[in-house]
């Protein structure tokens, strides 16, 4: 990734609306959820909503498909995962015992899935 497409995929994030849509699709994985639910779950107005996931889809935090007469929004992971990269990419000059909690953090998705499933 380019430091230009980062400032952009950051720019597109540094704003409350598109954070919290972002965050709430990252929660739906990997169903997604419709403009118009997304819009009612934040409180948004559907045509601001529209702009907002507009937003997000040309930085290329979400991606978008038809299903019928719904368009059905889902967090692109993959550039998510690109970006988080982007970050790390010079992590600790050569040490990366000094990341090693950060890493930690980061693996700590797997097992936050596997006690919500445990506990169902």
């Amino acid at each position: 990734m380019e430091i230009t497409n980062a400032i952009a995929s950051f720019a597109a994030l540094s704003q409350e609306t598109r954070l919290k849509a972002f965050k709430l699709l990252v929660s739906q994985e990997p169903d997604g959820l419709p403009a118009g639910e997304i819009a009612r779950q934040l409180c948004v107005p559907h045509n601001t909503m529209s702009a907002h996931l507009a937003v997000l889809a040309r930085a290329g935090w979400v991606v978008s498909k038809r299903q019928s007469r719904q368009i059905i929004y889902r967090a692109s992971l993959s550039h998510m995962e690109a970006v988080v990269q982007f970050l790390l990419q010079d992590c600790c000059a050569g040490h990366p015992e000094l990341c090693a909690s950060l890493i930690d953090s980061l693996s700590g998705c797997e097992a936050a899935k596997s006690d919500k499933k445990d506990s169902l």
